[in-house]
Parts: structure tokens; sequence; C-alpha cells
């Protein structure tokens, strides 16, 4: 399947598992300044590094989004809560965008979108072939959530791929909660 079809199949499967969940930051949230929020651009064993990186974390989530995505930059802020929620828990959240790393104006649209949302934690963009970066998260649609251990070993995938059982965000937020609490399986 070519990258757009991809795109287009993703973005409606999105939307129908995420509805039109609003862009608008919670409030009470922590202002950031611009300088705060970088897009850095890594290969997949740079992404490896990175979650891998987080000793002193008890679980690191990480949300793989486009901005070509609509249900990814309409569930994003759900991230950004959990950051400011969960972070002195020993939380670490990461952004995995998969625009295309090497066009200047997708990255400056990514960027743009990240500071409007103040991600002020890590956030990445894949510099790989977007079906390079699709089989090697081996998933078949976005957005996408992976958490980690502190080490790097992957605990646990919310993904889109099976059609009769899409996640929410929400059930992302009752696992990272559980987790931290000490009640979910490590």
């Amino acid at each position: 399947m070519n990258a757009t079809v991809r795109a287009a199949l993703i973005g409606l499967a999105g939307f129908a598992a995420f509805g039109p969940a609003g862009l608008v930051a919670p409030a009470g949230e922590e202002k950031a300044t611009a300088a705060e929020v970088k897009l850095v651009p890594v290969k997949w064993d740079g992404y490896l590094k990175e979650v891998g990186s987080h000793k002193k974390a008890k679980l690191v989530i990480v949300d793989a989004w486009a901005t070509w995505c609509g249900p990814c930059m309409k569930n994003f802020p759900h991230l950004v809560e959990m950051h400011h929620k969960y972070a002195d828990q020993g939380l670490v959240a990461v952004s995995l965008s998969l625009d295309e790393a090497d066009s200047p104006k997708k990255v400056a649209a990514a960027t743009a979108f990240l500071k409007a949302k103040k991600a002020v934690f890590t956030n990445l963009i894949l510099d790989e072939k977007m079906d390079d970066a699709f089989e090697k998260l081996d998933i078949g649609a976005i957005p996408a959530v992976f958490l980690y251990t502190p080490d790097g070993k992957l605990l646990k995938r919310f993904t889109l791929d099976d059609v009769d059982n899409l996640f929410t965000y929400e059930q992302v937020e009752a696992f990272v909660k559980d987790y931290l609490g000490g009640k979910a399986a490590k």
C-alpha cells in the first residue's frame, strides 16, 4: 500500500476511533516558552537510545503521531496532560513525529504544532522513510502509544491495528496511573 493511501486510511480509521476530540489544552496548564519546545531528528537507533535513557523514570510513554494525521493532532493534548499529571510520579513523555524529516516545511509545521500545544518534553522526528518507520514500530496506523520501562524494554502497546479493539487515550492513562501506583503488572 502506498504512503498516500495509508495516510488516508489512517486518518479515517483514527477519526472513527477517536472522534472530534478538542485541540484546546486543559485550563491551568503551565506556560511554556517557544524556546523550550524542540523537535529533534533521530534515526531508529537514536529513538531506541532515547527511550532507554531514562534510568530514574518509572515509565516512558511514546506517542507516535504526524501532522497529516487528524486524530493524532486531536488527541495529542492527552500526552501533554499526562506529562503534567504524572511527571512528578516518574512518567517521562516523548513524542515521536512520523512527518517527513527531510521536508523543512513539514518539520516547521510539526514544530509549530508542538509549540502551540506546549509540548515541553522530548520531541523526536523519526528520520526514516514512512514505510520503514511503520515497519520498525510494527504498526499499520497512527496514532500509536508505546510504554517502555526505564531501560527501554517495551512494556505495552496501544495501536489501531485491531479494528475490533481500538484503544482510547483514557485506557492509556488508566494503565499509566495503575502502573505508576504499583497496580499494573510490571
